[in-house]
């Protein structure tokens, strides 16, 4: 399922959400223009996530902890960033709403981080390097489950040849995406992420948005309960 378009509109221009999208389309430019496999390779091992690298010390050194941050802002490949940023375009304008833009920027950093913790946690002895905002993005998915349950988001569906799009509740939407990430998550456990995704990221980023939400979302609560 390719999520298209919500039914949701927003109440003020998604400058930090604007912002992260162009601040991961100029990262990954850059990346790009590095010189081939070799250069590309070498990045991604340095600023990358290596659970192996950072469980090997308790240091608090800027090696071990920067790459937690970078690699929210690196991606493998076109179709890496155009889904995420996708994903991060049709669901974070509303979030960063309900938020308001600094909050929204905190929160989106916090469950980026969280994400990363949860992949090198659920896969301790993994040295390959991960990278992507999708952990920083399913935290904002799981912000938007709660917040606007009965939007309707514009998808399309692909049947064997054909392509439809439908309207799907956003809680079935990312329910469904969602129990898709804890399947593969429960079936990577003592082996490599299934297809060189990083699932746990994923369900980490996802949890960590639907509990953090209740502490950065900004409007009365009247206002959340309309979309129930």
């Amino acid at each position: 399922m390719i999520p298209l378009k919500d039914n949701i509109e927003r109440q003020s221009f998604p400058i930090v959400n604007t912002l992260l999208i162009i601040l991961n389309v100029i990262v990954f430019v850059y990346e790009m223009g590095l010189g081939g496999i070799a250069g590309l390779n070498s990045f991604i091992v340095e600023y990358g996530v290596i659970p192996t690298r950072f469980l090997s010390s308790t240091e608090l050194s800027m090696n071990r902890i920067f790459p937690l941050f970078s690699s929210m802002f690196m991606h493998a490949n076109l179709l890496h960033i155009g889904g995420n940023m996708l994903f991060l375009f049709i669901f974070g304008d509303n979030v960063e709403d309900s938020m308001g833009h600094f909050r929204y920027l905190f929160f989106y950093i916090l469950v980026g981080l969280l994400s990363g913790m949860a992949h090198i946690f659920a896969n301790p002895t993994s040295a390959i390097p991960s990278l992507g905002a999708s952990g920083a993005i399913a935290g904002v998915l799981g912000a938007y489950f709660l917040i606007y349950p009965r939007a309707k988001i514009a998808t399309l569906i692909f049947l064997l040849f054909f392509f439809q799009a439908i309207e799907v509740p956003a809680w079935i939407f990312l329910g469904l995406w969602f129990l898709l990430q804890i399947v593969n998550g429960t079936t990577s456990i003592g082996g490599s992420p299934a297809g060189g995704v990083a699932w746990w990221a994923h369900i980490g980023g996802f949890a960590s948005g639907m509990l953090l939400v209740l502490f950065f979302k900004r409007r009365r609560k009247e206002d959340f309960l309309k979309y129930f």
